[in-house]
């Protein structure tokens, strides 16, 4: 039986829409363009079965209605964001799960609200044992989402549901920021020596044009400030930008949100 493959798809300036192919069967997550994923189906010979979206942004939806007009695929998102998902066919909860024919893995939604608020998250395990999440624009390598539609509370509890998962959890992010977000990172923790040989290996990475992602839980623990708040060494970093005592780990949360805003 073939293994399933998860790839990038690049778009735009940085973002990436994630392909997950067994044989000749496709699924793609956030196809905010359609025009690299048809090369991509067109040059591989592959049959697009499904589209899985996370949230409602243009450059994670833009492409959905041109793939679903040439394969007629099947639409899976959140059912309550803001704005409508094109060509929604099934609305996904916390909990819901998606099986997508000719592709042998079941992946259970998440509730991940912050960066909007009906934001989801996909989560599963391929190939028998390797764990598996798309989670959209709520976590970055080294960073997580702006917060448009909810709050600092909200997004930290999002974050602490990654938290829990498997740690060796491959983490496929939507965009290609690690490189600045590590440089913003280390202004948090300049001496995580974690941080420091991440930074080295992002930076090989990219010179050669290749993706850091995806990275892992156990990685966005030891190097994410945001999955870090409860860490003395960022929480004293946080008061310090501050300039006063941070009341919990949503403060400390919302403190770092805002710094790497103006970073």
């Amino acid at each position: 039986m073939n293994n399933i493959e998860i790839y990038p798809i690049p778009a735009f300036n940085d973002n990436y829409i994630w392909i997950m192919r067994q044989g000749d069967t496709a699924a793609v997550v956030d196809p905010g363009q359609a025009a690299p994923v048809l090369r991509e189906l067109e040059s591989k010979g592959l049959t697009l079965k499904a589209i899985l979206i996370t949230h409602h942004h243009d450059d994670h939806t833009g492409g959905v209605r041109a793939l679903v007009d040439k394969y007629g695929a099947d639409v899976y998102g959140p059912a309550f964001e803001s704005r409508p998902i094109p060509a929604l066919s099934h609305e996904l909860k916390e909990g819901d799960r998606v099986q997508i024919k000719g592709i042998d893995t079941e992946l259970q939604v998440l509730e991940v609200p912050g960066h909007t608020l009906g934001h989801i998250a996909y989560t599963g395990t391929i190939n028998a044992q390797q764990p598996v999440l798309f989670c959209g624009d709520t976590l970055f390598s080294c960073g997580c989402g702006r917060i448009f539609e909810g709050d600092s509370r909200l997004m930290l509890q999002s974050i602490d549901k990654f938290i829990n998962l498997p740690q060796n959890t491959s983490i496929y992010c939507a965009h290609e920021y690690t490189l600045s977000n590590i440089d913003w990172a280390l202004q948090v923790e300049p001496a995580n020596q974690a941080l420091l040989a991440w930074q080295r290996r992002a930076r090989e990475l990219r010179a050669q044009d290749l993706p850091t992602l995806p990275t892992t839980i156990a990685e966005e623990r030891a190097t994410n400030p945001f999955m870090r708040v409860r860490e003395q060494s960022v929480i004293a970093a946080a008061e310090s930008y501050a300039g006063t005592t941070l009341d919990g780990p949503a403060a400390v949360f919302g403190t770092l949100r805002e710094w790497k805003n103006h970073s």
